[in-house]
This record gives structure tokens, sequence and C-alpha cells, in this order.
């Protein structure tokens, strides 16, 4: 028993915990109450969901949205989702990863493959999942065949936009400010689209974005962590 104990706390000390450690130091403590409170949150909506529970500021807040709808508006908001995509982000996405691999950067451009097609996956599985129905509250502009939780708009949005910009702040630090607000701009737009268009619940860009969010937060940490594993056998 005492060997197991040895054993046990040496495995924390020399393996476990250096690596929470230089976790803790890269992210922050905010970033990892962050990742925290989304698991509490995503835990609580996706079990009302396959409950078939439904929240009434879902239909409320829809409904709200759309007195405001007008032609200007809906072509707007039309060619905003449109960046969401499936035929807008999957060509991004082969360019990016291009881009990347020519400037040398073929460390980024695993992980951002990783992370593009890690996020599809997660959308594909997880609507099949909850098979939640979209709303249906007024004459739609667009069409939707797929199911509703979570909004692969939102999620495809957090992971591309979101990684890209962590990417790019990484690698061109020197506008940082600017692709910070390009990603927030970029994902926001996109989920809000998704609501004034009537596609998706809010609760399913919630649920999108929170998905998104701690996908990006595990590639980036396995990106770093093989970063530093490449750095030290260099050494």
């Amino acid at each position: 028993m005492q060997q197991l104990f040895n054993h046990l706390a040496y495995l924390w000390t020399q393996k476990v915990n250096p690596k929470i450690a230089s976790f803790v130091a890269f992210f922050g403590i905010a970033w990892l109450a962050a990742c925290a409170l989304t698991l509490y949150v995503l835990a609580h909506l996706s079990d009302e969901i396959l409950e078939r529970e439904s929240f009434a500021f879902d239909k409320h807040i829809l409904l709200y949205i759309h007195q405001f709808a007008n032609p200007v508006l809906d072509a707007v908001m039309v060619g905003i989702t449109r960046l969401g995509d499936p035929r807008t982000v999957v060509p991004l996405t082969v360019i990016i990863f291009c881009f990347l691999w020519w400037q040398r950067y073929q460390l980024e451009a695993k992980f951002f493959a990783l992370n593009a097609i890690g996020g599809a996956v997660l959308s594909y599985v997880l609507k099949l999942v909850f098979n939640r129905p979209r709303p249906q509250l007024w004459p739609q502009l667009i069409s939707e065949t797929t199911f509703s939780y979570p909004s692969g708009h939102a999620l495809g949005s957090m992971v591309l936009y979101g990684f890209l910009s962590y990417l790019l702040i990484t690698l061109y630090p020197r506008y940082s400010l600017i692709w910070r607000l390009v990603g927030i701009f970029l994902i926001v737009a996109i989920g809000f689209s998704r609501l004034y268009l009537g596609v998706h619940w809010p609760t399913d860009i919630l649920a999108g974005y929170g998905i998104g969010f701690l996908w990006i937060t595990v590639c980036i940490v396995l990106m770093r962590l093989q970063e530093k594993q490449a750095s030290v056998t260099q050494e």
C-alpha cells in the first residue's frame, strides 16, 4: 500500500501537477472559471433538451427580435449567416490551412485542421443525439433541414473564427486588437443572424458557443503541450 501511495504521489508531483500548473499559468483562473461555468450551463441545457423541456424565454426572445424585421435587415442577416454556411466555411478552412502550411506554421496548420474537423463532427453528432426541432414561428427566408440543437453556425463560427483569431494574435501580435474585434464581431453577428432569421432558438446559440469554446480550448491546450514538448526535444 505504501508503495502504491508513493507511486501515485510521484505521478502527481512529476507528471500531472506540472501540466496543470502550466495550464493554469497560461490560461489563468478567469479562463478556467469560464470553462467550468460553460460546462455547468451546457449540462443544464442539454439535460432539459433531452427531457424535451421548453424554455419560455426562447420564444419571447425570437418574437421580440422579429418585430424589428424589415427588407434591408433581411438581406443583411442572410448575407451574414452565409459566413457560417459550409459552402463558405469549408473553402475558407482549406485556404487558411494552405496559407499556414505555406508560411511554415505546420503545427498551427495541423491543429487548425483538427479544430475545424472536430467542430464539424461535434455539430453533426450532437444534432442527431438531441434531435430538437427548429422553431417555426413565422415564414422563414432560408430553409434548414437539420436539427436545431446545438446551432452548427454558432459552434462553427466559434471554432473557425475564434481559433483563427487566437492563431493570428499569436503569430501577428502587432494587430492583436484588430484580430480580437473581427473575431468577436463575426461570432456574435453570425449567432444573432440565426435568431433574426428564426432558424434557431436562443438556447441553441448558447450551446453552440459553449461547445465551440470548450473545443477550441482543448485544441489550444494540445497545441501548446506539443509546442512545449518539441522545444524540450530540440534543447
